[in-house]
């Protein structure tokens, strides 16, 4: 009866010994899962980090105003068959079909003002179409581009100049002349710069 009873004590004892390892199974496995719910925040976290740091990388927009055409001295420009332009360190030079001998307006002979805003025009008008051109000199910032109000409408011009900031530039534009006619065909030449003001103006009217 002793050796049943120690028996019966052992089977107790190792039932109750094998009740606390099941037991302590569990627990063992919250820890895990907890480190498993945590990687799980990470990664699901991850894409919004992502997503910032591409928003923190798009380029800033760039300033798109356009600025004159840099050309060297002497180099011809054509603006329309038998209307040439060109320019020396002395001033505008250019040739009109009708005028094919080149015309010259200087910058260095003293009639302009080097440090003064202005704009000068000169035109031809034959079989229907208008040749304009002028320079263009004295004014701040950067010349962009250039308006020229006629009796035909508003036309939009070119510009060029030579190398290194000179201070002063050539517009020119083509269009028809329409019902307009050859008298006062220009009332106003506007050289706008790249931040959207006057760089100079020309009022003929």
């Amino acid at each position: 009866m002793k050796w049943m009873k120690y028996l019966a004590g052992a089977v107790v004892t190792a039932a109750v010994a094998g009740m606390a390892t099941v037991s302590y199974a569990a627990p063992a496995k919250a820890p895990h899962n907890t480190v498993t719910k945590v990687g799980a925040a990470k990664i699901e976290a991850a894409p919004a980090g992502k997503a910032r740091a591409a928003t923190a990388m798009r380029p800033a927009t760039k300033n798109t105003a356009s600025t004159p055409r840099i050309v060297a001295p002497g180099e011809r420009v054509t603006a329309a068959p038998g209307f040439r332009l060109w320019l020396t360190a002395e001033g505008k030079h250019w040739t009109t079909p009708t005028s094919p001998e080149p015309q010259f307006r200087s910058v260095v002979d003293g009639n302009i003002d080097l440090n003064t805003p202005g704009v000068s025009l000169q035109s031809e008008i034959t079989d229907g179409r208008a040749y304009l051109s002028g320079l263009y000199y004295g004014g701040k910032g950067v010349a962009s581009g250039v308006e020229i109000e006629t009796a035909a409408g508003t036309v939009h011009g070119k510009l060029i100049e030579l190398a290194g900031h000179p201070g002063w530039g050539v517009w020119y534009a083509t269009t028809e002349v329409g019902s307009g006619g050859p008298m006062d065909f220009v009332s106003q030449v506007t050289v706008h710069d790249t931040e959207g003001g006057i760089y100079a103006q020309l009022k003929t009217q």
